[in-house]
């Protein structure tokens, strides 16, 4: 199983299960692939970070001092200040930088308000009633206490909508996803 890093043309990030690379590939050209957050099908493949064997740190961990291995020259690996256990030189692991620690907060971050509209957007979801391109209509004879006073959500062009807003009905454009006008997979 392939875990990728995806990104919409929207910048929204989200993660892709594949059985392979040619299986990203071919959905992709197939314009199966859609971002979950806006239905964007510009899908692009964002960076990943590598594969680390870092079990020389966990034994360190543990208890036991074990040579790392590194892929820097010997002439950086000689200039790093190491110090020798157990009778084996232990190189110091570089830290991440801040750079890449304040870019990772960011991400987290930007994923974490992509989850709370998703969230709130479900709950509007649940909580109204479609009804579709009669939303102009419904929302006037809700208005006017004509139907039953209820939360209502629907599709209405730019015009209808500042005509409501200039009779005092308040409306709210929410873009819906494309991934939450079906089932959820």
């Amino acid at each position: 199983m392939l875990v990728l890093n995806l990104a919409c043309g929207h910048d929204h990030r989200f993660e892709g299960w594949f059985g392979s690379s040619a299986d990203f590939e071919s959905q992709t050209a197939s314009g199966l692939l859609s971002c979950p957050m806006c239905g964007d099908q510009r899908i692009s493949r964002m960076p990943t970070a590598p594969h680390l064997n870092v079990s020389h740190l966990r034994a360190a961990k543990a208890g036991h001092h074990v040579a790392p291995q590194t892929a820097e020259p010997e002439s950086a690996a000689a200039s790093a200040p190491s110090r020798v256990a157990d009778g084996k030189a232990v190189l110091p692991v570089a830290a991440p930088s801040q750079a890449a620690q304040a870019q990772d907060q960011s991400a987290d971050a930007l994923q974490g308000l992509q989850a709370q509209l998703l969230q709130a957007v479900q709950q509007v979801l649940a909580n109204t009633e479609d009804v579709g391109t009669q939303f102009a209509e419904e929302a006037r004879r809700i208005h006017y206490g004509e139907a039953q006073q209820r939360g209502i959500r629907g599709q209405a062009s730019a015009d209808e909508t500042a005509a409501l807003l200039d009779e005092g009905i308040e409306v709210l454009a929410l873009p819906l996803p494309l991934s939450l006008k079906g089932p959820l997979q």
